[in-house]
């Protein structure tokens, strides 16, 4: 066994060994008989200082995120945001990566009706993005719609890549994160030079009706209550007619 170095408060000596046991054996192996040996301690002393054994996952999780948590908020000060999408899933897959257990953790844990305040953090960082991408008019589809298109696929494109990684094969799935980017992208977003598809007059309405919806959030004086929420309504159905016209156009016969 390893000798425990207790010249560290034992608050940090069991954050270090949480963190070690996550890394090493992923979360079944962060237990509290085996961090009270890895740091020296008592139970109660976990308790102490953390409440209980979530309590020490939460601070492991919060530590463990910061640095990547920080980079993804310095995004949101500017610049082009469909630029940082690309560069934001990017970040999202490399921290995967080089952090496998730590991120099962933070997205596959399961916790009913509740998340990690670190992940939560995260995507309303997200959001914001997609939010910006919609006022600059280059958003086809709703925020909320876009944002969980863009996070899931990301999740599930680096869950894969991690096990793949797991099993030496990571080489085998050279160009998937940026062919599923790139996908996802398109299908919530429209080109910057505002080339429309089948219907010019119908793609542009739709992308300035997401828009304009979009910059309501932050309310609009002159309305009352009830005219917002009918004006949201059709703008809803204004930007639905990109999707209807897309899928007329996939419906036309070749001539």
């Amino acid at each position: 066994m390893a000798e425990v170095d207790t010249t560290a408060q034992p608050r940090e000596r069991i954050l270090r060994a949480a963190t070690e046991l996550l890394a090493e054996g992923g979360r079944e192996a962060v237990s509290t008989r085996a961090v009270s040996a890895a740091a020296g301690v008592q139970a109660q002393t976990i308790y102490r200082h953390f409440g209980d054994m979530q309590g020490l996952l939460d601070e492991v999780a919060r530590q463990g995120y910061a640095a990547y948590l920080a980079a993804k908020r310095a995004q949101d000060e500017g610049g082009d945001p469909v630029a940082q999408l690309r560069r934001g899933w990017d970040m999202h897959v490399s921290f995967g990566l080089a952090n496998p257990a730590l991120y099962r953790l933070l997205y596959t844990e399961p916790r009913p009706g509740q998340q990690f305040a670190v992940a939560g953090e995260a995507h309303q960082v997200l959001l914001r993005l997609v939010e910006r991408a919609a006022e600059a008019g280059r958003l086809r589809t709703g925020v909320e719609a876009a944002a969980a298109a863009i996070h899931s696929s990301g999740m599930g494109v680096t869950l894969t890549l991690i096990a793949a990684q797991a099993d030496g094969r990571l080489a085998h799935y050279e160009g998937l994160s940026d062919t599923v980017r790139e996908a996802v992208l398109a299908s919530v977003l429209v080109p910057g030079d505002d080339a429309a598809g089948p219907d010019p007059q119908v793609h542009r309405a739709a992308v300035h009706a997401v828009a304009l919806k979009t910059l309501m959030r932050d309310g609009v004086r002159s309305l009352t209550s009830g005219e917002r929420t009918l004006l949201g309504e059709w703008l809803d159905r204004i930007a639905a007619e990109d999707g209807r016209a897309d899928g007329a156009a996939g419906r036309r016969p070749a001539t």
